[in-house]
């Protein structure tokens, strides 16, 4: 198989596995803050078995170092408030709110970079808001809170890709990965042990039928999803990646209606608002590569 052809294979099943997260925070009871802290140490634990040693923290800067924490800090909250999201609206409400991440990144990416506000990413995000008006009209009311969560999920989400991008030049990968999981990790600790005492009836510790799901969200789905797509990196062109990455919320709101049959409990208002997003999202790619060959 030729290595693009592999590289394609690779990150559609990333992809999917990235989609597979809200199904699996729907599986799991356990509430979104302590489902992420055990995500984030299952894959802190497994990403130092790949890294086998801890010598570059010596050498890479310090600054550095505590910029990769703080976007770490930031990736715990984007997780809790996605699998809040989950919890709160279903999988298939939270995926089409982190649809919207684009709409944010086009934001938020010319306020850090000091980039110009490009015209296409205008129109984009006027197919995106009467979309998300359309899904917003077309859920019960009892939703609402989760689709406020998911919002801020896909803002936080867009938000640390444009830090990462920033930062990302001069470290590899799997080290910033690792110092990112555990920051988070050690970041919901102390959350976790400043509430607990306002709240201890919260469940932390899983129930056995839990465990197989954690596992596979932590490695599978976080540290085996990340590893793939960063081999696709190496072969693809960043049209390629990022046109497939768009389709995660497509696979993902296909494993809800088929694993979690939540079809039964939207109606036709939603997909239609949710197909508007959809397409406006994974047109971008298209879309962009006109206005920049024409821009050129």
């Amino acid at each position: 198989m030729k290595p693009e052809y592999k590289a394609y294979a690779m990150l559609h099943l990333a992809v999917v596995l990235f989609g597979f997260t809200a199904i699996l925070g729907a599986l799991i009871r356990l509430p979104a803050l302590s489902l992420v802290w055990w995500r984030v140490l299952i894959s802190s634990i497994s990403l130092a078995f790949i890294i086998r040693g801890f010598g570059f923290l010596r050498t890479m800067p310090r600054i550095q170092i505590l910029r990769f924490t703080g976007i770490g800090s930031i990736i715990a909250l984007h997780w809790v408030a996605f699998f809040a999201s989950v919890k709160l609206a279903g999988a298939s409400v939270c995926l089409v709110c982190m649809a919207t991440t684009c709409l944010f990144l086009s934001i938020l990416e010319p306020l850090l970079f000091k980039k110009t506000f490009r015209r296409i990413d205008f129109l984009v995000a006027l197919l995106i808001i009467p979309g998300m008006v359309m899904v917003v009209q077309n859920i019960d009311a009892s939703r609402y809170t989760g689709v406020l969560a998911g919002l801020v999920s896909a803002m936080l989400a867009a938000l640390f890709s444009v830090l990462n991008k920033k930062y990302i030049s001069d470290a590899k990968v799997w080290h910033i990965s690792w110092i990112e999981m555990t920051s988070a990790c050690l970041s919901l600790s102390l959350i976790l042990i400043l509430i607990y005492p306002w709240n201890a009836g919260m469940r932390i510790w899983p129930e056995a039928m839990e465990w197989p799901y954690l596992l596979i969200l932590g490695v599978l789905c976080t540290t085996v999803a990340h590893a793939m797509s960063l081999f696709s990196l190496q072969h693809l062109s960043a049209f390629a990646l990022n046109l497939v990455i768009n389709l995660e919320p497509v696979y993902g709101i296909l494993l809800a209606v088929v694993i979690l049959n939540e079809n039964k409990d939207l109606n036709l208002g939603f997909y239609c608002g949710a197909a508007l997003i959809l397409m406006a999202v994974i047109s971008y790619p298209y879309l962009l590569k006109r206005y920049t060959h024409a821009a050129g």
